[in-house]
């Protein structure tokens, strides 16, 4: 199996995703807004499950009514941005968004070559128990229309894309921002009438939106706490995503170092170090929607690929120790990070283990360090929302 790679970022679009402010006052006494995360446990399918798979629930509402649903087997990923719910899940009745004398419709294009197309609806959307917010969301519909030429290799349907859905909720308000309410050749928004579907502007509020940077109070920016997996794997673990950074007296940033990362693409710039040496790899990003690290192999690096058809993966026995340091936007890199990459094919072998903390595979160069779900496992990471303020600074960052 390839990365299940989730993140826009993985495409290095160079597209500024800006927004308006808010954000938290002062911390509470009160406890944060919490959303459940499991890794292949609880809030997963057990028949949809594959290595590595971060799932929460959302609550889906129609807007002003009490018709709700809760869906579970939602892929959280802070690699990318809004809510996408395929339409086999969707039951409660939803209004699409209008685009001119058309409707709505959205291509999300994720680092793995997938495709997620269907309408944009307006939705009141609850996580874990912060309050509702109401907002644009992707119902997620390969059937929908004619999907351009450009939004290729389209996800069908949850068993297909072994998930109900994927909850974006990196370090952007909205899934393209500015750029697309003047730009409609950019491929994000399309204005369908009957079955033709044209390039769209979407102004910023029909845009998909980051459902945390709508909470009041709390919009500044989420945590992911989950705990650590010793190397060979466990079944799964349970976890949570705190609302909020600094907002509350649970979910403070404590000894956090923040990494401003670029405001145009969210990415940083990772220090690799090796047994061939040290390499400097521009384009990194921290995302919990890929279920490994995912790099480039340096020269001399001894990383060994797995034989076909894993050859994607590293297959090394024993594990090779590496570590690597990030730098933010400001060019000072943090403490150096220690991980293994262990043999792929000898991990999954496993019949009772899901969850790794010690596997990865290869990148083409240039495509950056992918940061995926084993960086998680063991740490809070902090992630800032474009604009938003808190004592770790201003967004969009990263810290950890």
């Amino acid at each position: 199996m390839r990365s299940a790679d989730r993140s826009f970022l993985a495409l290095a679009l160079a597209l500024a995703a800006c927004g308006g402010g808010g954000g938290g006052s002062g911390p509470s006494s009160s406890s944060s807004y919490v959303l459940p995360v499991s890794v292949d446990g609880a809030h997963c399918d057990p028949t949809n499950l594959y290595v590595n798979k971060p799932c929460v629930a959302v609550t889906l509402c129609t807007p002003g009514t009490s018709s709700c649903q809760t869906i579970d087997d939602v892929l959280l990923d802070t690699g990318s941005y809004g809510l996408r719910l395929f339409k086999q899940v969707v039951t409660v009745p939803l209004t699409q968004v209008s685009s001119g004398a058309g409707a709505l419709a959205s291509c999300a294009q994720f680092g793995d070559g997938s495709a997620d197309w269907g309408p944009v609806m307006t939705a009141t959307v609850r996580l874990g128990n912060a309050p509702g917010v109401t907002t644009p969301i992707q119902v997620i519909d390969s059937t929908y229309a004619s999907a351009p030429a450009g939004c290729a290799n389209l996800d069908t349907g949850p068993s297909q894309a072994l998930f109900n859905g994927i909850l974006g909720v990196g370090v952007f308000q909205q899934d393209c921002g500015e750029p697309c309410v003047t730009d409609d050749t950019l491929g994000f928004y399309y204005s369908c009438v009957g079955t033709t579907c044209t390039g769209a502007t979407a102004p910023l509020a029909d845009q998909l939106q980051n459902p945390v940077s709508l909470l009041p109070g709390d919009g500044n920016g989420l945590v992911v706490s989950l705990p650590a997996v010793a190397a060979g794997g466990t079944g799964s673990v349970e976890g949570s995503v705190l609302l909020g950074i600094g907002t509350h007296s649970d979910n403070g940033p404590g000894t956090a170092r923040p990494y401003p990362v670029d405001p145009g693409i969210g990415t940083l710039t990772t220090r690799l170090t090796t047994a061939g040496g040290t390499t400097d790899i521009a384009g990194s990003f921290l995302d919990t929607g890929s279920n490994g690290y995912f790099f480039a192999p340096p020269a001399a690096s001894g990383l060994t690929t797995c034989p076909v058809p894993d050859d994607a993966w590293y297959c090394n026995t024993p594990a090779l120790a590496l570590s690597a340091a990030n730098a933010g936007t400001d060019g000072t890199h943090g403490p150096a990070v220690g991980f293994l990459i262990g043999d792929y094919d000898q991990l999954l072998s496993s019949p009772t283990s899901a969850v790794f903390v010690d596997i990865g595979g290869t990148a083409l160069p240039g495509d950056g360090f992918d940061w995926g779900l084993p960086f998680y496992l063991g740490r809070k990471v902090f992630v800032g929302i474009e604009q938003r303020s808190s004592s770790l600074g201003t967004g969009p960052y990263v810290a950890y």
